[in-house]
């Protein structure tokens, strides 16, 4: 983009699944929820595979090893290999093995899926403080991760042990709804000790690297249904995104995104892979998308016209994203919002 902010979402004459080389996607709200897939996630992730498109599960979870989330997706009908998924875990192994010696005792706190990722890269897991760890490693260890391990964390760094985390996401979707994730456990740490960790998921750019690098995408398109995790990871990585409504972000929350947590490309579910996508034209003061037309006159966001809704919505974040510039809009999208029903 030639400007600093982006003011409307992007179209495409091509089918995304052909501009595209690899898509980077999100796993909860983007391909499954609550254990089962999506809908229309496993015919459309099938379609652009068959096309030629990578598929590869980008994945700020840390707790499971890539093998069980591919067999997870496998048995979801979207057929994985452990190659295809890419980790927080495996991020910030990498982050650390780029700052320790071989062979260095990393105390973890978290599960299966961190104690993995530090073996791949030459650290050795340890369980205790009194084990003398160069390093700690956190990441989100599931309910039932004890508080003692806290404890040892916090004894380590007090100690001089630097500290990572495999990423600071506050909440994660679970079956039950919203739960603490591990953004959560880390203030626990954060708190008994006044340090800070270095970070490596989602959307910072260790995990960006990690993804590219084990991918080698050339064109690479992040999908996600977070606008601070999934699109502010491909702003920050200068890579182009898809957001799907399938997820935690609605439309009210999609026309008050910042800058950095713009998408190139809106749509409702995965299906949107499989085809281009409408241009946002500019008519004066006006955004027009479809059958609908957006502006804002006198602070006050209007739509006008009909037809696809999704459209509107595409027309309403021109009118929306080109009034706040480079902030925050703080119009009144409750009526625009209730009229295309997507809220």
């Amino acid at each position: 983009m030639s400007q600093q902010y982006r003011s409307r979402p992007s179209g495409s004459g091509t089918p995304l699944s052909e501009a595209y080389d690899t898509a980077l996607l999100d796993l909860d709200g983007v391909v499954y929820a609550g254990g089962h897939a999506v809908a229309h996630a496993v015919e459309s992730l099938g379609t652009a595979r068959d096309g030629g498109m990578r598929l590869a599960y980008v994945t700020n979870n840390a707790l499971r090893t890539p093998d069980a989330v591919a067999a997870h997706l496998s048995e979801l009908g979207v057929p994985a290999e452990p190659a295809d998924v890419i980790t927080s875990a495996q991020a910030v192994a990498r982050l650390m093995a780029d700052q320790l010696p071989p062979g260095a005792r990393v105390l973890v706190v978290g599960g299966e899926g961190l104690r993995v990722a530090l073996r791949e890269r030459g650290l050795v897991p340890v369980e205790s403080a009194d084990d003398d760890p160069a390093a700690v490693a956190q990441g989100f260890g599931g309910p039932d991760l004890p508080w003692g391990r806290f404890t040892e964390a916090a004894h380590a760094i007090r100690g001089g042990a630097s500290w990572f985390a495999s990423n600071t996401d506050l909440t994660i979707p679970s079956a039950r709804g919203i739960a603490p994730g591990n953004g959560a456990a880390v203030e626990v740490v954060r708190i008994a000790t006044g340090a800070e960790p270095q970070v490596a998921g989602k959307p910072l750019p260790p995990m960006h690297r990690e993804t590219v690098l084990r991918t080698r995408a050339k064109r690479p398109l992040v999908v996600g249904d977070r606008l601070d995790t999934d699109i502010e990871g491909a702003f920050n990585g200068g890579v182009d995104s898809l957001l799907v409504l399938t997820g935690v972000t609605d439309a009210a929350l999609l026309l008050a995104a910042e800058p950095r947590h713009r998408p190139t490309y809106v749509d409702r579910d995965l299906r949107g892979l499989l085809t281009g996508q409408p241009e946002v034209a500019v008519e004066g003061d006006a955004f027009r998308c479809g059958g609908w037309t957006a502006a804002v006159r006198d602070d006050v966001l209007v739509l006008e016209g009909d037809g696809d809704p999704l459209d509107g919505l595409r027309a309403l974040c021109g009118a929306a994203w080109t009034h706040a510039g480079d902030g925050v809009c703080g119009l009144d999208t409750a009526k625009p919002v209730a009229r295309l029903g997507l809220g």
